[in-house]
């Protein structure tokens, strides 16, 4: 095998520009990366600019360089939609046909009716509204009623809110996997999110006991593909959530985009040959949607910065890569995620420096790198690990 080990940290929601079919998703002239950095006057992204970020697209303050550390390029999604399923199943190798489904009015009436009966509770809410106002708007009646609070946003998702005092998390979850088992066919939302949250009327809290249950992939995925090699699969953040599952043999929680950084090292010091994938939520959860330009600009920085951490790591045998899931701009009048390029960069002693991915027609083209890197084959994407790797 080329390689032992893969680290491919997903920044979520970091797009670098509107895709050709943006206009469909009305975010024309999103740019995630690019808008923050022209709105707080310039990035300070030192590290990330090394390997070449400047060079994929002009963003204020990240130069572009002569001799990239590593190789540089942007991905296109291939598949309808922008959620954040949609992208990390496109890079573990599964291309939709049509996007998972949306309910922006609510979820129908008979359908919570259903649910309610199944739960053994009434329910609150049933509206597209931010996480934060929601528990703000109906939080107190939840606590005298004990009835969840169910919402949904713009992505495909199903979430349910609720007390830890009030719905203990065992019982929330439970709550979540009757609605995941409901949620098919035509209503087959893309994940089911438990949102507990604590703290008094007035502070109310979100934890981070989030639990994600998403749909199955339809087809074998990346990680099933390693997994069946005997390398690990080790996921950090919401990763397992994401992928069901799938393939995944170690996992490890992280609170915020510093621990999940904390969780990856500790997976690198262990020394297991095989993928760590990490995801970085605060960007999309606490930024993105919040439209907290300044706040995603600090995270930005904040990551940046523990990137000579990160890559000290790296042994001769190491890739890392970086890339996103789909774009959440700030910087536009709505809230939801936003149809965009992602980056790639790549970095370690078999990458090439200074090498130009170009523009990839997909994210699969990563997957399919990947399983290349450890002498397999995923049948969707097309590998460009024979362009980037030093021979």
């Amino acid at each position: 095998m080329p390689v032992k080990r893969v680290i491919l940290v997903v920044l979520d929601s970091v797009g670098i520009g509107e895709l050709p079919d943006a206009d469909k998703y009305g975010d024309r002239g999103s740019n995630t990366l690019a808008n923050i950095a022209e709105a707080v006057g310039g990035l300070k992204l030192p590290n990330l600019e090394a390997l070449g970020l400047g060079n994929i697209h002009r963003i204020q303050g990240v130069n572009p360089v002569q001799e990239a550390q590593g190789a540089y390029g942007k991905m296109a999604e291939r598949s309808p939609g922008k959620d954040t399923t949609t992208g990390h199943w496109e890079i573990a190798g599964v291309l939709l046909d049509k996007p998972f489904p949306t309910f922006p009015q609510g979820f129908p009436a008979g359908f919570v009716h259903e649910f309610e009966q199944a739960i053994g509770r009434g329910t609150l809410g049933n509206i597209a509204a931010s996480g934060t106002e929601i528990i703000k708007q109906l939080g107190v009646e939840h606590m005298a009623t004990g009835k969840p609070i169910i919402y949904t946003s713009a992505d495909s998702v199903f979430q349910v809110a609720a007390h830890e005092e009030v719905i203990p998390l065992a019982e929330l979850n439970r709550i979540c996997r009757i609605a995941r088992e409901m949620l098919v066919g035509p209503m087959a939302v893309g994940r089911v999110i438990a949102r507990p949250f604590i703290g008094a009327p007035g502070g109310f809290q979100r934890t981070a006991n989030r639990h994600d249950f998403a749909i199955l992939p339809p087809v074998k995925i990346l990680h099933q593909y390693l997994a069946e090699k005997g390398l690990a699969v080790m996921a950090v953040g919401k990763i397992k959530d994401i992928y069901a599952g799938l393939g995944i043999t170690q996992h490890r929680s992280a609170k915020n985009n510093m621990d999940a950084l904390d969780q990856t090292i500790a997976f690198m010091a262990e020394g297991d040959a095989g993928l760590i994938m990490a995801n970085l939520v605060d960007f999309d959860m606490l930024y993105g949607h919040r439209k907290d330009v300044q706040g995603y600009a600090k995270a930005l920085e904040e990551v940046d910065s523990r990137l000579p951490e990160l890559i000290s790591f790296l042994g001769n045998d190491d890739v890392l890569a970086i890339t996103a899931d789909h774009g959440c701009d700030p910087t536009t009048p709505g809230t939801d995620h936003s149809r965009e390029y992602v980056p790639l960069l790549m970095v370690g002693a078999h990458i090439k420096r200074n090498y130009c991915l170009g523009v990839r027609p997909t994210f699969a083209d990563l997957g399919a790198t990947i399983a290349e890197l450890f002498a397999l084959n995923l049948p969707v994407g097309e590998s460009f690990a024979a362009q980037a790797l030093c021979r």
